[in-house]
C-alpha cells in the first residue's frame, strides 16, 4: 500500500503534490518523492522520512514545472532503501520517465530475472523498475504505446502515474486492486490515490478511474488534452476490500463508498453476528476500531466511550518494520481510561487482529485498569493469508489465525470471548453499498492471479 498523486498543468503543480501526498500520509510513511517537469527538464527530490520532513520551501523552490507526480512508500515489493524510493526516475530509449505506483506485480521477479539474462541492469530491487525495462524493450516511439505493451506483460496489483517530457499518464490494472481517482483544479486534471487528497486543496472530484482504464494527457501544447481508453482485456473485478476495513481515510470516497459509513456497516453486521453477552459498554481501539465501535454501539444499543485514549505521537503499529517497536509501542501508544472502564464488562472493537501482540498486551492493561470482562470483536474475518498486492502482511507463519483457532486465539490474547465478522458479513455489507467484485484473498485464501 503506498500513496499517489499527480497533477498536469498548473502552476503551482509541486506544491499541490506536495499537499496531496501530505494528507495520503496515512498510507505510507517510510518515504516520499516528487517528479516535476516544465516540458523541458524534469527535476527529481527523493528521501526517507515524512512527507513534511522532506519537501521543505527550499526542496520545493527547485522542483519546477508545470506537471508533477508524487509518491508515499510503503514498503512491500524490494526493502526500505533510498535506491527503493518514489517515483522511479530513469532515462530510457524513450527519454525520461518518473513512475509512481501503488501496488505490487505477482510476476515481477520471474520478470526481473528474465530482463537480467537479456542484459537490463535495475538499479532497485522494486517490482516497479520492471515496468520500465520493459517498456525501453517494447520497440515502441511513444511513451502511452510503450506503457501498454509493457503492462500488458505483467501480473498483478498497480495503480500508476507515468510522466515525461510529453505525457502524463494514469493507469489502473484491469481487476481494479488499488483505488485511483481523478478531479479537477482550476481547470487541471489531478489524479490521487483516494479523493482526501482533493478536500485539501479544494480539487473536484470527477470519478474513480475505472480498472483497465488509461488516461493520457498530452503535454506538448497549452491545451493539456485529456483522452481515456481501455487497452487491456476485460476482467473479473477485485477491489480489495482491506481497503475499506482499515487502510483508507474515514473521510475518503472509496469504490463508490464513504469509507467513515462502510465502517459503521460493518460494525453494525459485527454486532449482528457476536452481541454482547454481559456487556455494559463498546469501547473502540483508535483509532482504526472507531467508526466500526459507533456501528456496533449502535445495533447493540450501548453505550460507546472512548475507553482507551491513543497518543498521536507514534506511528501506525501495524506498519512499524521492525517487530521490537510494535511490541514496545503498545505502551506507549495506547492508554485505557481507568475511570470509564472500572468494573465494567467491556465489548473492545478493532478492525483487525493479525499477530496478536498488541491484543494481548492492551486486553492486559485493560484488566490492570479494571475492566471486569473483556469481549475482544473484530470488524473483519481472521487474516490468515498474506497479501501480494500491494499490502505488507507479514509470512503465513507470523499470522496467528494461520496456525491457531478461533479460541486458540482468544485463549493467547486472554480475552473472555472473542469474536471476528464472517467472511459472508464482509462480503454482504460491501456487496450492498458498492456491488460485487472484492479481493478477500487475506481471509480465504482465494487469490485472483499465480503467486
Amino acid at each position: 500500500m503506498c500513496a499517489i498523486f499527480g497533477i498536469a498543468g498548473h502552476d503551482e503543480a509541486s506544491n499541490l503534490t506536495y499537499l496531496g501526498l501530505h494528507a495520503l500520509q496515512h498510507r505510507g510513511q517510510e518515504g516520499a518523492g516528487i517528479v516535476s517537469t516544465d516540458g523541458k527538464e524534469c527535476y527529481v527530490h527523493r528521501r526517507k522520512g515524512l512527507v513534511a520532513d522532506i519537501f521543505t520551501s527550499p526542496a520545493l523552490s527547485r522542483l519546477k514545472g508545470h506537471t508533477a507526480i508524487g509518491h508515499n512508500r510503503y514498503s512491500t515489493a524490494g526493502g526500505n532503501t533510498v535506491e527503493n524510493l518514489q517515483p522511479i526516475w530513469l532515462k530510457t530509449s524513450l527519454g525520461w520517465i518518473g513512475i509512481a505506483h501503488n501496488g505490487n506485480l505477482t510476476n515481477a521477479k520471474q520478470l526481473a530475472k528474465t530482463l537480467e539474462q537479456e542484459g537490463s541492469i535495475f538499479q532497485s530491487t522494486s517490482d516497479t523498475e520492471v515496468i520500465t525495462h520493459l517498456m525501453a524493450r517494447s520497440g515502441e516511439k511513444k511513451l502511452p504505446k510503450a506503457l501498454v505493451t509493457a503492462l500488458k506483460k505483467v501480473e498483478g496489483a498497480y495503480s500508476l502515474l507515468v510522466l515525461s517530457e510529453e505525457y502524463f499518464i494514469a493507469v489502473r490494472d484491469p481487476r481494479g486492486f488499488r483505488p485511483l481517482v481523478m478531479g479537477t483544479l482550476d481547470g487541471k486534471p489531478v489524479f490521487a490515490s483516494e479523493t482526501t487528497a482533493f478536500d485539501l486543496m479544494g480539487a473536484k472530484f470527477q470519478r474513480e478511474i475505472e480498472p483497465g482504464e488509461m488516461i493520457t494527457v498530452s503535454l506538448k501544447n497549452s491545451f493539456f488534452s485529456v483522452h481515456s481508453s481501455k487497452p487491456f482485456a476485460q476482467t473479473e473485478l477485485k477491489r480489495c476490500v482491506f481497503e475499506h476495513i482499515y487502510f483508507a481515510r474515514p473521510d475518503s470516497d472509496l469504490f463508490g463508498e464513504n469509507v467513515y459509513h462502510m465502517r459503521k456497516a460493518f460494525g453494525r453486521q459485527l454486532a449482528i453476528e457476536h452481541g454482547p453477552e454481559d456487556a455494559d459498554i463498546v469501547v473502540p481501539i483508535p483509532d482504526s476500531g472507531v467508526y466500526s465501535a459507533i456501528g456496533y454501539a449502535e445495533q447493540a444499543k450501548l453505550p460507546f466511550e472512548m475507553g482507551i485514549i491513543r497518543s498521536h505521537y507514534i506511528g501506525r503499529t501495524f506498519i512499524e518494520p521492525k517487530q521490537s517497536i510494535r511490541n514496545f509501542g503498545v505502551k506507549l501508544k495506547l492508554n485505557p481510561v481507568s475511570a470509564t472502564i472500572r468494573g465494567k464488562n467491556v465489548v473492545v472493537v478493532d478492525d483487525s487482529l493479525v499477530r496478536g501482540t498488541t491484543s494481548k498486551k492492551l486486553i492486559q492493561h485493560l484488566r490492570d485498569a479494571g475492566a471486569k470482562n473483556v469481549h475482544l470483536r473484530i470488524s473483519a474475518p481472521p487474516t490468515a493469508n498474506p497479501c501480494y498486492y500491494g499490502i505488507d502482511t507479514p509470512t503465513r507463519k507470523e499470522l496467528l489465525a494461520s496456525s491457531h483457532s478461533v479460541n486458540q486465539i482468544r485463549e493467547f490474547i486472554g480475552a473472555d470471548t472473542l469474536g471476528y465478522l464472517s467472511l459472508e458479513g464482509v462480503v454482504k455489507v460491501a456487496s450492498e453499498h458498492t456491488g460485487k467484485g472484492y479481493c478477500h484473498a487475506c481471509f480465504s485464501g482465494e487469490y485472483p492471479t499465480a503467486v
